[in-house]
């Protein structure tokens, strides 16, 4: 049900597209062709999406001619291996600090545009729409802010807040988010599940 996000938040190198044909299983018919493509560091769900959709149209384009005229053959899908992609609950949305910054990030990504991350703090509800792991000494407790470009301690090395909006609102970049929602070093953030 989200394959693109799955493959993110799992941190997997390569993703791609492959045409099949359908039959009484899910996704189990035979494949009549594939490609591969890497997948950035900075990969979203968002930028992933547009990018396999240019990539399967063309790939659909070029296998339905050639299957018509009979050039090639279904293969057979192989039975090990196989995994399902969850379908996206908002559940996964909220932010717990006491995971590592590298699958916080990985998150992030994944989840851009929807359905978005969030941690609750001052009452509000504050969406995170960019952010990168950073390598930090561990110690402080998940969820504590660390410096003033708001870098915030988890459970293995820190996430760093790149952007973010408050509801109702329109999003900002860290600096300008923190002129108008202060968050010093030592600030708790809550979120965690």
């Amino acid at each position: 049900a989200a394959p693109m996000q799955r493959a993110i938040l799992a941190g997997d190198a390569e993703t791609g597209i492959t045409i099949m044909r359908m039959d009484k299983g899910l996704d189990t018919g035979p494949v009549l062709a594939e490609t591969r493509t890497p997948m950035a560091a900075d990969e979203t769900a968002e930028t992933l999406h547009d990018r396999l959709s240019d990539m399967g149209a063309k790939l659909m384009t070029e296998t339905l001619a050639s299957y018509a005229a009979g050039r090639i053959e279904p293969v057979p899908q192989p039975e090990q291996g196989v995994c399902y992609a969850a379908k996206l609950d908002r559940g996964e949305a909220r932010l717990d600090w006491s995971l590592p910054a590298a699958d916080l990030a990985r998150r992030v990504r994944a989840l851009n545009p929807w359905p978005g991350v969030w941690f609750e703090h001052g009452g509000e509800r504050i969406k995170v729409l960019a952010a990168g792991a950073a390598a930090v000494p561990d110690g402080l407790p998940p969820g504590t802010v660390i410096d003033g470009d708001l870098s915030v301690a988890t459970g293995k090395g820190a996430l760093r807040l790149y952007r973010l909006q408050r509801p109702g609102r329109s999003a900002q970049p860290t600096d300008a988010f923190l002129c108008g929602f202060p968050m010093p070093a030592g600030t708790r953030l809550g979120g965690e599940a």
